[in-house]
């Protein structure tokens, strides 16, 4: 027979795997309840297997036609830049890009120079630097909320 603090260790033992496991499970769906259910709706036949918790009978009624995701093929073009700043922004970018273009083209060539690498650095930096003057002002930034974090 063990003594009284062996069998509060095992106790305590024993009660700390339960707390894992069931704290491993928590939040985790029930595989098996979501088996009973699909089994039993398969076999009664009366309704389709849905997994949701919707007993709505208006969201089964409603099909999906292909015109639904129309406006997913056909996103709407991006605005021309009206703007010197809009204008200023779109040079800007188009730099970036393709100065990094150019520098994976440098990069591969066997014979590097060094003022290709340069130029293309500026470039580079110039672009950057170009979106600091042309960005506007972060009062006009519909991404950012009133205390200026990212929405």
């Amino acid at each position: 027979m063990p003594n009284r603090a062996q069998r509060r260790a095992q106790a305590r033992q024993s009660k700390g795997t339960a707390q894992q496991r069931n704290r491993s499970r928590a939040g985790a769906v029930d595989e098996y309840a979501l088996q009973e259910r699909s089994l039993h709706l398969q076999q009664s036949g009366k309704d389709e297997w849905k997994p949701s918790s919707s007993t709505d009978p208006k969201s089964r009624e409603r099909e999906v036609t292909p015109d639904d995701d129309l406006g997913l093929r056909n996103p709407n073009k991006a605005p021309a830049p009206k703007t010197a700043r809009g204008w200023g922004r779109l040079f800007s970018w188009l730099f970036i890009i393709l100065s990094g273009i150019a520098f994976i083209v440098v990069m591969f060539l066997p014979n590097k120079s060094l003022w290709a690498i340069v130029t293309v650095s500026v470039i580079f930096v110039l672009g950057v630097l170009s979106l600091f003057l042309f960005g506007g002002s972060p009062s006009e930034n519909p991404n950012v909320d009133d205390n200026g974090t990212a929405v």
